[in-house]
C-alpha cells in the first residue's frame, strides 16, 4: 500500500501542469453530462435525436485477433451499440525469458477487444474498475467527439462503473486508450489501449464504388513495453504497477523500448497462435499503434486495398508492399490470399521485427499455383 501512495503522490505532483490545465475541460465535461441528453444543435446533421426509439444491440467482446460476428453493411438505421470493458491490472509474461510486465489492460487482453460499429451509430460503453484495482483508470476514444474523446466523463477509480454514449460520426479504424490526468504515457504504454472501427453504412468501397468485401477480420495491436533492468542488465520485476511506476517511467523518457510486440508477446501470433486463411479469401488486417509509428508488411504478400491511417472516406492506396501508421493511428489493409503457406506479418523496421518481437504469421492453405511462383533450379552445388 505504501508503494502505491507514495507514486499516486508522485504522480500528483509530476503531472499537476498537465491535470492544471485539464480542469476547465474536465469540469466543462461534467457539465456536459449532466445536461440533458437529448440537447443538441438545433437542425443540420447534429439535430436532437430521440435516443429512447432507437434499438438497442448488446455485443459481446472477444479476444484479439478475434473480432466479434459483425454485419459488413448496417442493416436498418442507427442503433444503439452496448459494450461493456472491464479494466483488469495484472501479470502478463512478455517472452520466453519470463520478462514480466505489470500490464494495464482492457478486458485483460494487449491490445483491449476491437469494437465495431456503423457510422451514426451510438456506441455506449460501460467501463467498470473493479476494487481489486490500484489505479485511477478512464478511456479515451478516438472516434469521438468532445470531452477529451470520452476521458473528462469516465475517471473511475477502484471499485466505480461508469458509462459513456457518444455517436460514430466518422468512418474508419480509431485507437481508443487510458488517458489518466498525469498518468498517460504510462497507462498506454503499460498496454491499455485498443480500437474501435466504424464502418460505413454501406461497407467498405474502394472509393470509385466498387464494394470491399471480406471473409475474416483479425486485430493485430501493436505494444512498446519499457522494462527497467537491474545493474546487472536483467529484467527487473515487481509486485504492482505502482511499485514499478518510478523505475518504468525513467525507461520511457528514453524512448527505447525494451519490447515491441503485437498482441501483448513475443509469438503472440505465431505457432499454433497464427492467424489462419485460405487461398482465395479476403482478410480485412486492422493494426494499431497508440504510442509509436509503424510500418505494416505482409512478406510474400500486398496491402490491395490500405487506409494507412485508417479513415473510410478516404480513398485506400492500392498495391502497397509496406503502409505507415502514425503513432495513435489505427490502419487497415485488405489482402485476398492467392498462395498456401506460412505469411510472416511484421513490422518492416526489421530490427524491431526480428530482435524486439513485432511479428506474427498468417497460415494460408490451398494449392500451389505455379504461375504466380515456381521453382526453376533448385538451390545446388552444379
Amino acid at each position: 500500500m505504501n508503494n502505491t501512495l507514495q507514486m499516486t503522490r508522485r504522480t500528483m505532483l509530476t503531472g499537476a501542469a498537465v491535470a492544471g490545465a485539464l480542469t476547465p475541460i474536465l469540469v466543462a465535461g461534467t457539465a456536459a453530462h449532466a445536461e440533458d441528453e437529448h440537447a443538441a444543435p438545433k437542425g443540420g446533421k447534429n439535430a436532437p435525436v430521440d435516443i429512447s426509439k432507437l434499438p438497442r444491440e448488446k455485443v459481446e467482446l472477444v479476444k484479439p485477433p478475434f473480432v466479434h460476428a459483425h454485419d459488413q453493411k448496417a442493416k436498418g438505421g442507427p442503433k444503439i451499440k452496448e459494450f461493456k470493458l472491464t479494466i483488469k491490472e495484472q501479470k502478463m509474461v512478455l517472452d520466453k525469458e519470463g520478462t514480466e510486465v505489470n500490464a494495464m489492460t482492457f478486458d485483460g487482453s494487449v491490445p483491449g477487444p476491437l469494437m465495431v460499429v456503423h457510422q451514426d451509430d451510438y456506441v455506449e460503453l460501460t467501463l467498470v474498475n473493479p476494487e481489486t484495482n490500484t489505479m485511477q483508470h478512464n478511456i479515451d476514444f478516438h472516434a469521438a467527439t468532445g470531452g477529451l474523446g470520452g476521458g473528462a466523463l469516465t475517471v473511475v477509480n477502484p471499485g466505480e462503473s461508469t458509462v459513456l454514449r457518444f455517436k460514430a460520426t466518422k468512418a474508419g479504424v480509431f485507437v481508443y486508450h487510458c488517458a489518466p490526468p498525469g498518468m498517460v504515457p504510462w497507462h498506454v504504454t503499460s498496454g491499455m489501449n485498443g480500437a474501435i472501427m466504424v464502418l460505413p453504412r454501406e461497407g467498405l468501397t474502394d472509393g470509385h464504388g466498387k464494394p470491399i468485401v471480406y471473409d475474416k477480420v483479425y486485430y493485430v495491436g501493436e505494444q512498446d513495453f519499457y522494462i527497467p533492468r537491474d545493474e546487472k542488465g536483467n529484467f527487473k520485476k515487481y509486485d504492482s504497477p505502482g511499485e514499478a511506476y518510478a523505475d518504468t517511467v525513467e525507461v520511457m523518457k528514453k524512448l527505447v523500448p525494451t519490447h515491441i510486440v503485437f498482441n501483448g508477446a513475443v509469438g503472440a501470433l505465431t505457432g499454433e497462435n497464427a492467424m489462419t486463411a485460405k487461398v482465395g479469401e479476403t482478410v480485412l488486417i486492422i493494426h494499431s499503434q497508440a504510442n509509436r509509428d509503424t510500418r505494416p508488411h505482409l512478406i510474400g504478400g500486398h496491402g490491395e486495398y490500405v487506409w494507412a491511417t485508417g479513415k473510410f472516406a478516404n480513398v485506400p492506396d492500392v498495391d502497397q508492399e509496406t503502409w505507415f501508421i502514425p503513432g495513435g493511428t489505427a490502419g487497415a489493409a485488405v489482402y485476398t490470399f492467392a498462395q498456401p503457406g506460412i505469411y510472416a506479418y511484421v513490422n518492416h523496421n526489421l530490427i524491431e521485427a526480428f530482435e524486439l518481437g513485432a511479428a506474427g504469421h498468417f497460415k494460408v492453405t490451398g494449392d500451389w499455383n505455379d504461375d504466380l511462383m515456381t521453382s526453376v533450379k533448385a538451390p545446388s552445388g552444379a
